[in-house]
């Protein structure tokens, strides 16, 4: 089974498959291809995946500049997923408590636009926090990786990075509390389905370190979702089309107590079981 990732090479981004401890350049052109999300599209992606040859020797992790796991791809995400989560919401606004609280029993749930590609930061880099708003904070969330053909074909590690005040003062201000530059963490890489344990022994960490001391940290599992994936990609995929995939981010079973915040300079690492570790820094402004 294989993990694909992207990442940076002397003539440009390539794709390459996680071997162990490096990654192995992939030869897309032998088969017509040139980008990650034409390899995701592909009918036989688990068996292309692991048959592709390599393009050149391994390149060892340790000294591999590895980039957001996305070409073209929207990113999207749903909310109130998750009880802590509906609990977190209504803490940031006691005028849409009562909304927060219907949405996560309604059959419909929330799902808005998170990011484009340029938005979207990979392990080892840059995260932002607005520079207008005071109460930040990670969410760390299972991504669904979605073909353009509104298949489940991966996953990847997603932080729906959230400015909490902006929302709380107004929900009518979700895209800005949720849509900015590097707004949203993707990566490492994406592990196919085969990769993953059974869903409801996906576990999920949040650890937040500042100046070398960690400062926050948490777990949940998918087990404590209150929906399925594939009621999130039924409603995400109903009269809408992503001619290029799409990632799905599934909504965040952790959040710091009030009223905890991020600062620069703060260290956001995720882990999830079948992955592996997403790791960025916090800038502002």
């Amino acid at each position: 089974m294989a993990k694909l990732a992207r990442f940076q090479s002397e003539n440009g981004p390539h794709v390459g498959r996680i071997e162990g401890d490096s990654v192995v350049p992939l030869n897309l052109p032998i088969a017509g291809m040139t980008m990650l999300q034409q390899l995701l599209a592909h009918p036989d992606l688990p068996q292309l995946a692991n048959e592709l040859p390599a393009s050149g020797p391994a390149i060892p992790l340790a000294s591999c500049i590895l980039l957001p796991p996305i070409d073209l791809q929207e990113v999207w995400a749903a909310g109130v997923t998750y009880k802590r989560s509906q609990t977190a919401r209504m803490e940031e606004s006691e005028t849409a408590a009562s909304c927060y609280d219907r949405v996560y029993r309604s059959p419909r749930p929330e799902l808005f636009f998170k990011a484009t590609p340029h938005r979207v930061s990979g392990t080892n880099e840059a995260l932002r926090i607005r520079k207008d708003a005071t109460w930040n904070v990670p969410e760390p969330e299972l991504a669904l990786v979605i073909s353009p053909d509104q298949r489940l074909v991966g996953f990847t590690i997603g932080n729906d990075m959230s400015s909490r005040d902006i929302e709380g003062d107004n929900p009518l201000y979700l895209p800005q509390a949720k849509c900015y530059n590097q707004c949203c963490g993707l990566g490492p890489w994406i592990s196919l389905i085969d990769e993953m344990p059974e869903r409801n022994a996906i576990t999920i960490e949040l650890q937040i370190t500042r100046s070398g001391s960690v400062i926050y940290s948490g777990n949940t599992s998918v087990a404590e979702m209150a929906r399925t994936f594939e009621d999130l990609i039924g409603w995400l995929c109903r009269d809408n089309s992503f001619p290029n995939g799409a990632f799905l981010l599934t909504g965040t079973g952790i959040v710091p107590d009030t009223p905890f915040t991020l600062q620069p300079a703060d260290q956001v690492d995720i882990k999830i079981a079948g992955i592996g570790t997403l790791t960025n820094t916090v800038v502002q402004g």
